[in-house]
């Protein structure tokens, strides 16, 4: 059994990268992230993997991509200036269909902003910061043992599903340290591999659960790959009935899987006046909240998104039925709450609490929101017992 340890965030993500089986990094040091990096450069070897600091974030995810479908189980880490730097990469890989993770600590920004404070801005970006049409898998831990179990679970996703994933952490999650014990067993998912004649393989032939198998160069197989929109085959094609399979390809396999993708956690949303959605490390203040709030009697509830992209859109539609104020608490000036007030048009109010200073959202900012829209429990009266006689000696 395992025992109870001292980790921080940043060492959990190597750790989760290693035991999921990684053993390829490629990347360029970057605060908040650069911890990840340092101990992957330390592990790897070990365990016959490869670790390369390239020149720069571009030349990264470059390098990471080609050892993935080198039959590789790839990754990189970075902040807010690198992952704006790979995204013309990372839209290759979504085209291509190329497993891999993606590691982004947010930071302050824009450029290089705040280096050393925590930011949650780049929650848009993650899942529109490249171009044109493709769906994102965006995980977002805000915890130590989280930041194992989700960095685990974002490359069993990427080979499960062929495609980049990408692990949103914030500075604090990243470098908090917390006693954690890390399971003793995981599960862990390898892509699934051709078996058919050499001659007879398309790399993206239509499949069942919308995902081909995806040959390792080197074992035989030669296919084609391109950035252009392309057929079965792997070559460019301007067939419109062949554009819009390539396209609907690397969408659906995502809508289609939403429930096997999104993961959330819920709390005391049954009776909740006012339902707070958060992430990150704003999601411990937030909890803290609602639970501070609960002893107080007022009715409050909350929703942990620890899968951002895909959103968890008909939780929060249902929720809206009986809920009528949400409640947003970001490190942005507005992200993720224009999501919530899109889908939960019949609630009666959403309230963001928005910080962009480099400091944290604290819970007694949250609960005072709580405590301005939700109705506080009333003890039932006690109904009056009959009287009673006492007995008197004549």
């Amino acid at each position: 059994m395992a025992k109870p340890r001292l980790l921080q965030g940043n060492r959990a993500i190597a750790l989760g990268a290693l035991d999921a089986g990684c053993d390829f990094f490629a990347g360029y040091p970057i605060t908040p992230s650069t911890e990840i990096a340092e101990i992957l450069a330390a592990e790897l070897p070990k365990r016959d993997g490869r670790f390369i600091q390239m020149e720069d974030e571009i030349a990264s995810l470059g390098a990471v991509i080609g050892a993935s479908i080198a039959g590789s189980k790839a990754m990189t880490a970075t902040s807010g200036p690198g992952f704006s730097l790979m995204q013309e990469n990372l839209g290759y890989a979504y085209m291509t269909e190329i497993p891999c993770v993606l590691v982004n600590v947010m930071r302050g920004g824009p450029s290089t902003g705040l280096p050393t404070l925590p930011a949650q801005g780049d929650v848009m970006q993650a899942r529109w910061g490249t171009h044109g049409d493709h769906q994102a898998i965006v995980l977002c831990p805000s915890g130590v043992l989280e930041c194992y179990e989700i960095t685990v679970r974002a490359f069993n996703l990427s080979e499960k599903y062929r495609m980049p994933v990408i692990v949103l952490a914030d500075e604090v999650v990243a470098h908090m340290r917390e006693v954690v014990t890390l399971p003793d067993e995981i599960e862990v998912f390898d892509r699934e591999v051709p078996d058919v004649p050499y001659e007879w393989y398309k790399p993206y032939d239509e499949d069942p659960s919308g995902v081909a198998p995806l040959a390792a160069f080197g074992t035989g197989y030669r296919f084609h790959i391109t950035g252009l929109t392309h057929d079965r085959k792997g070559f460019s094609t301007a067939k419109p009935e062949e554009i819009e399979e390539c396209i609907r390809r690397i969408t659906d396999k995502v809508e289609k899987h939403r429930r096997d993708i999104i993961e959330v956690e819920r709390y005391y949303l049954k009776d909740a006046d006012v339902a707070v959605i958060a992430y990150g490390i704003t999601a411990r203040s937030a909890l803290a909240a609602v639970r501070q709030a609960r002893d107080e009697g007022y009715r409050a509830g909350m929703v942990k998104l620890k899968t951002i992209w895909p959103f968890p859109d008909k939780l929060l539609s249902k929720a809206a039925e009986k809920t009528p104020v949400f409640v947003v608490p970001e490190l942005n000036t507005g992200q993720v709450v224009l999501r919530v007030a899109r889908l939960v048009l019949c609630a009666d109010e959403v309230v963001p609490i928005n910080r962009f200073d480099g400091q944290l959202i604290t819970p007694e900012a949250i609960l005072d929101v709580i405590k301005g829209h939700a109705k506080k429990r009333r003890a039932p009266r006690k109904k009056p017992g009959k009287a009673k006689k006492k007995a008197t000696k004549k």
